[in-house]
C-alpha cells in the first residue's frame, strides 16, 4: 500500500513547514487550493514553489481540486457539513475528476506526495476529502503531517 501525506500551513513558519515535509519524506507537494495567494509570507504559489525547490521537493498546483468560493465561506464559518456537501458536488465535475486522475497517476508511479491546503486540522479541510477520493482509485494510507508550532 502506498502512503500519501496531507499538511496545512495555518500557523506554521516556513522552516517548520519544510522540516515537517522532510521528516515525512515528501517528494512532491500537490497544492489543492483554488486560490494560491496567501497572506502568510512564503506560502503564495511562486514563493512556495521556490522554497520547496530549494530543499528538493517538487511542486504541483491542481486548482481543479480546490474548494469553490461557497465551500471556502462555509469552512471559514465552521459549517463543515456544508463544506463537505459543496465539495462533494464539486468533485463530480469533469475538471475535478481529470485532476484527481492526474494525482492518482502520480501516486501510482510511486511518488511520495503531500496534499497542501491552509487549515491546520485536516478534519476541517477539504484536503481530507481529496485524500478519500484518491483512496477510491489507489490503495493509499494517509499520514497527516503537522508542522511544529513556532517557538
Amino acid at each position: 500500500m502506498k502512503t500519501i501525506a496531507t499538511i496545512g500551513y495555518e500557523g506554521a513558519t516556513m522552516p517548520r513547514f519544510l522540516e515537517a515535509l522532510r521528516e515525512g519524506k515528501v517528494e512532491m507537494v500537490v497544492d489543492v487550493r483554488a486560490v494560491t495567494s496567501s497572506r502568510r509570507p512564503g506560502f503564495s504559489k511562486n514563493a512556495l514553489a521556490a522554497h520547496l525547490g530549494e530543499v528538493g521537493i517538487d511542486y504541483l498546483h491542481l486548482r481543479a481540486l480546490g474548494t469553490p468560493a461557497d465551500g471556502r465561506a462555509a469552512a471559514r464559518a465552521g459549517r463543515f457539513d456544508e463544506l463537505r456537501a459543496i465539495f462533494t458536488e464539486h468533485m463530480a465535475t469533469t475538471d475535478a475528476q481529470v485532476a484527481l486522475e492526474s494525482l492518482a497517476e502520480i501516486v501510482r508511479a510511486g511518488r511520495r506526495v503531500c496534499l497542501l491546503c491552509y487549515e491546520a486540522d485536516p478534519a476541517h479541510c477539504h484536503r481530507s476529502m481529496v485524500a478519500e477520493a484518491l483512496a477510491e482509485r489507489v490503495s493509499v494510507r494517509v499520514d497527516d503531517l503537522a508542522p511544529a508550532p513556532p517557538e
